[in-house]
């Protein structure tokens, strides 16, 4: 994959691009970046154009003044203005896929660029606000944070967002994860933190949709439950729900091929259409 960069008032966003075709953009999650979509970048790189950033604060993206939800959706469309308006471009729209807290990206996008939708996917994601059970237990993630840092915050966090199963069977899988995300800072997942307790009801940008919405969601997901995830999934006039049996919070990994074949059937539809 090519790497490239915007720069947003002195800062560096870096993002991949690798492939031909109609572009679809991934938006990593939480204490990712990237690279947690490099099984769907080798599989879905034959047929379309990816996009994939580091948001900023992860990776090798630095943090914007505006890390709430809202304005890391401005970031992506700076990155799709980009891309879209390039001279092989061909294409005025793009289909978006958001793992987790970049579905709630992706939603903010939605909202504020529906133009240049032509689909959208919340995998392992909802469009309903934290509760506020969530919220306080965001804030004394924040806490913990505070006092032991990104690491050992994400050390201790990481294992719980896999399943029993992948727990078991497939262990290494987690380290990897984990030995992924040393180059964190506080600050980054603080402000992760508050722009998630800061987000609104999203129910209605799927009630109003009128393009293709997917939804992925894993049996044992701890984060976003597989029965919240039901509640919402009626609402879009074109909707696609798949369930992965053996998963938690991190499908993309834990069960990749079957996620990847999910992600192409989509597309596939979504792009014909």
């Amino acid at each position: 994959m090519d790497k490239k960069e915007v720069e947003i008032k002195g800062r560096k966003i870096v993002y991949r691009v690798s492939g031909q075709g109609a572009p679809v953009i991934f938006i990593h999650g939480f204490g990712e970046d990237g690279e947690v979509w490099k099984n769907q970048a080798l599989w879905l790189e034959q047929q379309f154009k990816l996009i994939i950033p580091d948001l900023p604060g992860s990776g090798d993206s630095d943090r914007v003044d505006d890390m709430s939800m809202e304005g890391l959706a401005d970031v992506i469309k700076i990155i799709l203005d980009k891309e879209l308006n390039g001279p092989d471009s061909g294409f005025t729209k793009v289909c978006m896929i958001g793992h987790s807290m970049g579905g709630y990206i992706g939603l903010a996008f939605a909202e504020k660029y529906p133009i240049m939708l032509k689909a959208f996917g919340l995998f392992h994601s909802t469009a309903y606000p934290d509760s506020e059970d969530k919220k306080t237990a965001r804030r004394k993630g924040i806490e913990f944070i505070n006092e032991h840092g990104a690491f050992e915050f994400l050390k201790n966090s990481t294992p719980n967002l896999f399943s029993p199963t992948t727990r078991k069977e497939n262990p290494e899988i987690i380290d990897l994860q984990i030995n992924s995300l040393s180059n964190f800072s506080s600050e980054a997942l603080v402000s992760y933190y508050e722009g998630m307790i800061q987000r609104t009801d999203k129910t209605m940008i799927l009630r109003n949709s009128t393009i293709p919405i997917l939804f992925i969601a894993g049996s044992a997901d701890n984060a976003v439950p597989l029965e919240d995830v039901l509640k919402q999934c009626h609402l879009p006039s074109l909707s696609y729900i798949h369930i992965l049996d053996n998963s938690g919070h991190m499908g993309m990994l834990e069960e990749p091929v079957k996620s990847n074949f999910f992600l192409e059937r989509f597309l596939q539809f979504a792009v014909a259409i």
